[in-house]
């Protein structure tokens, strides 16, 4: 069995991860990217009601709430949840521990949201379909589902080689490794500072191809209503590294 079977979400989720996980004003915390994401969050939401799939620290959930959207979130972690209640109390934006797959947050909703690559944190294809299906349960009719996904980069494996570098800039190297035959990747995140060492995290993933992302929509009855290459609305194309697609039911 290859370690990445046996890893759980909720023991790489914990206490000592919740800690290092917000880095204000940087990284996906930038004004640059968090602002763009809430925007276009709030324009979806409308009228109604937000329900966030994973929302963690609350990155783009207290940011969404504050602009007056109501907000609802389902988090596996409580050490993620401790640390949102920093932020927020439970009245301003209740929190459901509990898995994103099969979890149900009381009431109706206009949308779902599930960001930052989190629905590949599911790592076998009947959870991500339970996943949508889950989304599906909580949405008023024609409510849409919005997930943010970084697209694999298999075309820059040659024949024999498994892992691709994707990040590098001074204290970080980023890779990723891929198992081709069952679409799992491990990301290795290595963070180093002046002197000889250096801190190894890595976690587990399921890559899903756009196509195969759609048909999970279809499966749970959803139609993709539109897809960009960033939260800014860029066209999507053949080099794009990621995608927003919004689902409408």
């Amino acid at each position: 069995m290859r370690q990445e079977e046996i890893w759980r979400q909720e023991d790489l989720w914990d206490v000592e991860a919740a800690q290092r996980y917000d880095t204000p004003g940087s990284g996906m915390f930038a004004a640059q990217v968090l602002g763009p994401t809430v925007d276009r969050l709030a324009e979806l939401a409308g009228d109604g009601r937000a329900l966030e799939f994973a929302i963690g620290t609350g990155r783009v959930g207290v940011p969404l709430a504050e602009r007056g959207v109501p907000v609802t979130g389902i988090e596996l972690s409580r050490p993620m949840v401790d640390r949102l209640r920093t932020k927020v109390d439970e009245t301003a934006l209740p929190v459901i521990v509990g898995d994103m797959t099969t979890t149900v947050a009381p009431g109706e909703y206009t949308l779902v949201y599930l960001v930052f690559n989190t629905i590949s944190n599911l790592l076998d294809q009947a959870a991500q379909v339970a996943c949508f299906r889950n989304a599906a349960r909580h949405l008023a009719p024609g409510g849409r589902f919005v997930i943010e996904l970084w697209v694999p980069e298999l075309r820059k494996l040659p024949p024999g080689q498994e892992a691709v570098v994707w990040q590098i800039e001074p204290g970080y190297i980023g890779l990723d490794t891929y198992d081709v035959l069952r679409q799992h990747v491990v990301s290795h995140h290595v963070r180093y500072g002046a002197g000889k060492e250096a801190r190894l995290t890595r976690s587990p993933h399921r890559y899903i191809w756009p196509a195969e992302l759609d048909l999970m929509g279809q499966l749970a009855g959803f139609e993709l209503e539109s897809r960009h290459a960033d939260w800014s609305g860029a066209e999507f194309t053949e080099d794009s590294r990621s995608h927003v697609s919004v689902y409408r039911l």
